[in-house]
């Protein structure tokens, strides 16, 4: 009973947030979890939780931007444009 009210508090607490919050901070936890299991530390955890969160949060910052995609320019710059119908 206490898992299931753990992880209703986790949904609830979540719901409200934006997309590039949502998507950073299931990011950061999935990391840190991988990272935890892969390396068995806690280093490896707070490595994992730290790229999970920046990755979530620029696959959110996309979730908010309907019609909009990531590309990159031949100098490796990134920018944002429409995707392609």
């Amino acid at each position: 009973m206490k898992k299931v009210a753990i992880l209703a508090l986790i949904g609830l607490s979540i719901a409200s947030c934006t997309p590039t919050q949502q998507g950073a901070g299931i990011g950061a936890a999935s990391g840190a979890v991988i990272g935890g299991v892969v390396t068995g530390d806690v280093r490896g955890a707070a490595v994992g939780a730290a790229i999970g969160g920046v990755s979530g949060a620029l696959i959110g910052s996309v979730a908010e931007q309907p019609g909009q995609c990531y590309y990159r320019d031949r100098y490796g710059r990134r920018y944002i444009d429409s995707c392609p119908r």
